[in-house]
């Protein structure tokens, strides 16, 4: 019988229907079977080599032919399967076993899917592979240029660390990115860091030396370690190609002034000052280090103690200030003439520190209190001890500096436009600086008796080793008694009077 789809289409019964097509002896027959519950499939029916015979599934009836197979496209697939199985009489044998045959090809395909897949993601693999390499050669191939602002933006921006501290340059690199711009990029900044050799960054270094810039070809090879080291931590480079240069090598061991005005200095100071026509903040400034020891960007950021309610905005000027000026030395304190303390948040040793003013200290922040301007704007004081001409912000930290320099020349290297008063500030002992009277102030009280850990801690130097991790007492009571004995000494030396009986100087331990 021939199935057709109204054959397919009767009603189930009870029992399997099974309607069976002939394709011919020794070609199998095309069978479809209605399901007592009402499902319609097609099959291929064939006899095995075992002679038993073989249904194997086509498809499922639909006679629209969407989600099964119509009768004429199982036939046509029955008729497909019938040909491999009988072979086509000719050159071309059949295939006794299909379901075998199916089950070979099943497993070959889904061997194959599986090679695929495999060869699939191990090329994915490799390609991501080679692109991590690609990637590190990349890296490894970065210029000068390129290492150089990862490093500056790693190490050389200002920042606070895990511990609370300020860490990475005051000025935020803008120093040593200048001198890497004049003398190091012209000449390797393009290059990768990896070509890189000894003799290239000697050349650069050797430059400097030739134009007698010892202290800066000992700079720039320190910052240019740091550099290269950051470089290799980071393999980017397998090893430094300076790291074994010495300064001896490039510009000498670095000469530590050691100048101190001498007892018969102090006095000459005195007489010469009024003569020598400094700003009036910046006389009392002298006056103010020898009393106080401190550094002179932390003398130019003091702030008035009325003023510390805004301590955050006028950090953030400071800032601005270090970055403008590529010096990073001001430090902001706070002057409280009630409390005779002078207090700085944070400082070159990345800690506070507090300062004891002295009778003669007070007096000198005194008069400078009555030099106290107002802000244009707002008419009320500003709060900067030494302002700029704007006073929105500390003086010049170069300022300072370059008031005492101008008034140590001699008449021929007077600067122009500069004072006239060209050697009013010249001391016997040779030229002096504004650190000069910082180590004054140490070698005073040194001489008052006063104990070399008490000045230390007054210096607020931070203790080396050992000494430095178990030892935390600041010696605040040596302290003042230190800073009011110095003081005593200063006023004794401006005015020729006697240290005050209540003053005693200390005695060495």
């Amino acid at each position: 019988m021939q199935i057709t789809t109204k054959g397919m289409d009767a009603n189930a019964t009870d029992a399997d229907q099974w309607l069976i097509e002939s394709l011919g002896r020794g070609y199998g027959a095309f069978i479809g079977r209605i399901a007592p519950s009402g499902k319609r499939s097609f099959y291929f029916r064939y006899t095995g080599p075992d002679r038993a015979q073989v249904r194997l599934p086509l498809a499922d009836f639909d006679k629209a032919g969407v989600v099964g197979l119509t009768v004429a496209q199982a036939r046509a697939k029955a008729a497909e399967w019938s040909t491999l199985y009988h072979g086509d009489g000719k050159d071309k044998p059949g295939v006794p076993d299909l379901r075998g045959h199916f089950q070979r090809e099943a497993a070959t395909k889904l061997a194959a899917e599986q090679d695929a897949q495999e060869s699939a993601e191990r090329q994915k693999r490799e390609a991501k592979e080679a692109e991590v390499a690609a990637l590190l050669e990349q890296q490894r191939r970065l210029t000068v240029k390129q290492v150089f602002e990862r490093w500056a933006a790693t190490e050389l921006a200002p920042h606070v660390g895990g511990d609370g501290k300020r860490v990475g340059r005051k000025d935020g690199g803008v120093y040593v990115k200048e001198q890497f711009e004049r003398r190091v990029f012209p000449a390797v900044g393009d290059v990768a860091i990896q070509d890189v050799r000894k003799a290239d960054l000697l050349a650069v270094l050797d430059a400097a030396k030739a134009e007698g810039k010892l202290r800066t070809a000992n700079t720039l090879l320190a910052d240019l370690k740091q550099m290269f080291r950051f470089a290799a931590e980071r393999e980017l480079i397998e090893h430094s190609p300076i790291e074994l240069v010495s300064k001896r090598k490039v510009g000498g061991k670095d000469v530590r002034r050691n100048r101190v005005l001498s007892g018969d200095e102090l006095p000459a100071l005195v007489f010469k000052l009024p003569k020598a026509k400094l700003n009036k903040r910046t006389e009392a400034g002298i006056w103010l280090i020898l009393a106080t020891g401190v550094r002179v960007g932390e003398l130019t950021g003091v702030a008035w103690a009325d003023s510390k309610a805004q301590q955050k905005a006028l950090q953030a000027t400071v800032d601005a200030h270090n970055a403008a000026q590529k010096s990073g030395g001001v430090q902001l304190g706070f002057v409280d003439l009630v409390a005779r303390t002078w207090y700085m948040p944070t400082t070159k040793n990345q800690r506070d520190h507090t300062i004891h003013l002295s009778d003669f200290a007070v007096n000198k922040f005194t008069e400078l209190a009555a030099l106290r301007p107002k802000d244009k704007d707002t008419g009320e004081p500003v709060p900067w001890v030494f302002p700029d001409t704007s006073g929105k912000g500390p003086v010049c930290v170069k300022s300072f500096g370059k008031q005492l320099a101008d008034r140590q020349r001699t008449e021929e290297r007077r600067l122009k436009n500069r004072t006239k008063a060209v050697d009013s500030l010249a001391l016997d002992g040779g030229r002096w600086t504004a650190h000069d009277l910082r180590r004054t102030a140490a070698t005073i009280m040194a001489q008052l008796g006063i104990s070399t850990d008490t000045v230390n801690e007054c210096l607020n130097h931070v203790l080396p080793g050992i000494s430095g991790v178990y030892i935390h007492d600041r010696r605040e009571a040596e302290q003042v008694r230190a800073f009011d004995a110095l003081g005593a000494k200063l006023a004794q030396v401006t005015s020729g009077a006697p240290i005050p009986s209540n003053v005693v100087a200390l005695k060495a331990a």
